[in-house]
């Protein structure tokens, strides 16, 4: 049987191997939602809608997106959710996600650029016998006429804005370039597509296939790394006000680690 990762799940044990612990290994499950996991999942699920609708080859106004979003919002806050900026409201971030439709619409219309598939499941096979599987769902995968490459579009809703040397070394995206090559040819070119909604701005980036290779050994690696531990440390850093298991870890409490 395989063992199935993907990005999200490598980024916890980085990020913090006690909460990967909580998460992956002890499949603890806490409702607790953040504000800002709620915007990102209501813009991702309008912006899907609308490339659906391109598709059709109908294009949605910019007002049915707004009463969409609005509904979907609605369907899914919860005054239980937390909002740990406290200076901000619901309404406040509720707004900002109008302002991420209504900017992305107006600078994108009339939306010519070729989408194929929204949310595309994509599967990668790692190791010697291809015994680990990485799966992820690219948010629109696009084949642009233009200059015959194919472009993994990602949006981000959080209000960093990172730079080039960042996105260059960005994981998550270069890991579904992969799965793209594996698809249509290794001799594709694949182009990243960051969308950073808080700034209206795009970021581009690519990958050789010589990077690519080394990222599957790293991949490998980390694999191995996290498969062989057998203590979880917890990684206190300004992340844990948004993680859901921090009022059980022993970093925010009197108790001590031990070999949790």
């Amino acid at each position: 049987m395989k063992k199935r990762y993907s990005h999200s799940k490598l980024n916890t044990f980085e990020q913090c191997a006690l909460k990967y612990k909580y998460r992956y290994i002890d499949r603890i499950k806490i409702p607790e939602k953040s504000i800002e996991a709620l915007l990102g999942f209501v813009v991702h699920e309008v912006l899907e809608y609308l490339y659906q609708e391109i598709k059709t080859g109908r294009t949605p106004s910019i007002d049915e997106l707004i009463t969409i979003y609005s509904n979907i919002w609605q369907d899914n806050y919860d005054h239980k959710i937390k909002i740990v900026k406290k200076e901000l409201t619901e309404k406040d971030y509720f707004n900002k996600g109008v302002g991420f439709i209504v900017n992305y619409y107006m600078q994108h219309k009339p939306f010519k650029d070729n989408t194929l598939e929204c949310e595309k499941r994509i599967r990668i096979q790692l190791g010697e016998n291809n015994e680990y599987e990485i799966i992820g769902f690219i948010d629109r995968l696009v084949y642009n006429l233009d200059n015959n490459e194919y472009e993994i579009h990602d949006y981000k809703t959080a209000n960093n804005l990172p730079t080039q040397e960042s996105v260059d070394n960005d994981r998550q995206l270069a890991l579904y370039s992969i799965a793209i090559k594996d698809l249509f040819g290794k001799e594709k070119q694949v182009n990243l597509v960051w969308h950073y909604l808080a700034h209206n701005t795009k970021i581009q980036s690519k990958r050789t296939n010589q990077q690519l290779e080394e990222l599957k050994k790293e991949i490998i690696n980390l694999i191995k790394q996290i498969e062989s531990a057998t203590i979880f440390p917890s990684n206190k850093s300004i992340l844990c006000n948004w993680c859901e298991y921090k009022s059980m870890c022993p970093a925010h409490t009197n108790y001590s680690l031990g070999n949790i």
